[in-house]
């Protein structure tokens, strides 16, 4: 009896742990369940913010603009770049205008630009490889100014501004604002870099008395200046307009035309060296032409390439395209950056697109017209008019067309963020990815027969850039008032009020 109490005893007992564990395996299964369910539901709420964070028009709006010159001679105002998850590399686009006859002071900066000379002739100075190089530029001219190389602007012309449009990249800058400016020359305003060293340690370099030394550092009216200001304490303005020879003399004068010690021959990148080079201070048997720039202009130092002098790289009866890269133009290739310029008749429409290897960034430059960029979820990013003077930004991978006004062409340029060949990829037309990919696997993906398909391909039988649209009108079925006014009032807040026009 004792014996079988004891064996009930141990049934209940393991009954007990079996209920027990039971209970402990699904309570971890609830929990496992739980924690499960947060996991989906972190994914949905990421998922979320990734579709709000596209469904924002900031990163294709520049209008975070900066003035960071303003004189009487000119101003040079920056719009900045956005930064954002979506910008593979984010460029500041610069304006630069220049009265007549006026001088952007020597410089170098902690930022490579390429140069546009969108109106106007310029002579830019520049240190390459120790020595001074000048280029003669006139409308339609690009030029490449490497990050630390030291430089100068002059607006050559007699009655006509002088109007730029720069890239400028950040990558290699040292992250005060949006680029920070090293000036050679100067006085109190700017002041030049080289006011920081003490007095003995200016003597010393140049082996002439800081009294003397003084005579450089007089400017007071800003980093752009008029040639021919006669109010100006400074020699530079006199002395950039000088020829060779009256230049050499002038030097000699302020500095001791003895030569430095043998030791100091060899450092290639004294401050010394570089102002010789910089106001052209060079040994005498060097031959000068009637221009007083003796062949420095045509050595090592990189040429200029004109847009306006290329052929098309495309082009039909409504209007052309160029594309600039590192086989067109070498500097490029140093740079990273490419170069663009569309021209579009009146009404005509650049296929939608895709830059499968780059980020747009685009300036109009005359006419107007229409931009529409798409998000990667198929809904409409932005349809903005776009006329003389906006600045737009189009990501990469994202789908978008410009479109002229009827009233007259359109005519736009930009860089992009890769140096190499572009190979945009056309979402309609003759050369378009659909007519590529033509086939009953395609045709299926939009539920539709292949024949169709191919009836609706075709109808377009032009590339590239499309004529103006004379055969369709955009049909739309009725809707009550009071939803029109809404829709429209919904169109007018998604409009950017200004996307960043200069040259008003």
């Amino acid at each position: 009896m004792k014996k079988m109490g004891n064996k009930v005893a141990l049934l209940a007992l393991v009954l007990v742990l079996c209920y027990g564990l039971a209970m402990v395996v699904k309570g971890e299964g609830r929990k496992d369940w739980r924690r499960e369910g947060e996991g989906e539901e972190e994914d949905w709420r990421r998922e979320r913010e990734k579709r709000e964070e596209w469904s924002t028009e900031e990163g294709f709006l520049l209008q975070n603009s900066k003035r960071v010159v303003k004189t009487d001679a000119g101003e040079m105002e920056v719009v900045r770049s956005f930064v954002g998850k979506i910008v593979d590399r984010p460029l500041h686009i610069g304006f630069i205008t220049m009265e007549p006859k006026t001088l952007f002071i020597p410089q170098y900066l902690d930022s490579s630009l390429v140069i546009f000379i969108r109106r106007g002739e310029a002579k830019i100075g520049l240190i390459y490889e120790d020595e001074l190089g000048e280029r003669w530029l006139k409308t339609g001219d690009v030029f490449y100014i490497p990050a630390g190389s030291a430089f100068y602007l002059v607006n050559t012309a007699e009655g006509q501004k002088l109007h730029i449009i720069c890239s400028i990249d950040p990558s290699e800058g040292l992250g005060v604002g949006t680029f920070q400016s090293f000036f050679i020359g100067g006085g109190t305003y700017p002041q030049s870099v080289l006011a920081g060293f003490e007095p003995e340690t200016l003597s010393r370099a140049f082996n002439v008395s800081y009294a003397e030394l003084r005579d450089l550092f007089g400017l007071k009216r800003g980093p752009i200046i008029y040639l021919n200001d006669s109010h100006s304490s400074s020699p530079w303005p006199k002395i950039m307009q000088m020829k060779g020879h009256a230049r050499l003399q002038h030097l000699k004068k302020l500095m001791d035309s003895h030569e430095e010690p043998a030791q100091k021959e060899e450092q290639t990148w004294s401050w010394r060296k570089l102002l010789n080079s910089m106001l052209g201070m060079e040994t005498e048997n060097k031959k000068r032409d009637d221009r007083g720039t003796s062949d420095k202009g045509n050595g090592k130092t990189p040429d200029s390439y004109n847009l306006y002098d290329r052929h098309p790289d495309f082009s039909n009866d409504y209007g052309w395209s160029v594309a600039l890269d590192k086989h067109d133009y070498s500097p490029l290739k140093h740079s990273g950056i490419g170069i663009y310029l569309v021209n579009l008749t009146a009404g005509a429409m650049m296929a939608p697109h895709v830059n499968p290897t780059a980020t747009e960034y685009g300036i109009v430059l005359r006419g107007s017209g229409t931009i529409q960029i798409v998000f990667p979820n198929g809904t409409n990013a932005m349809s903005s008019e776009i006329a003389e003077g906006d600045v737009f930004f189009v990501p990469r991978y994202f789908p978008f067309c410009q479109i002229a006004s009827r009233s007259g062409p359109l005519e736009f340029f930009g860089f992009t963020t890769s140096a190499h060949r572009n190979r945009p990829q056309f979402l309609a037309g003759s050369n378009s990815l659909i007519r590529a990919m033509m086939g009953p696997e395609l045709a299926a993906s939009f539920g539709i027969t292949l024949e169709r398909l191919q009836d609706i391909d075709n109808a377009q039988p032009f590339g590239v850039i499309l004529p103006p649209d004379t055969k369709t009108k955009r049909r739309e079925e009725p809707l009550p008032p009071d939803t029109k006014t809404k829709r429209r009032e919904d169109e007018h807040a998604r409009e950017p009020k200004v996307i960043k026009s200069f040259w008003e």
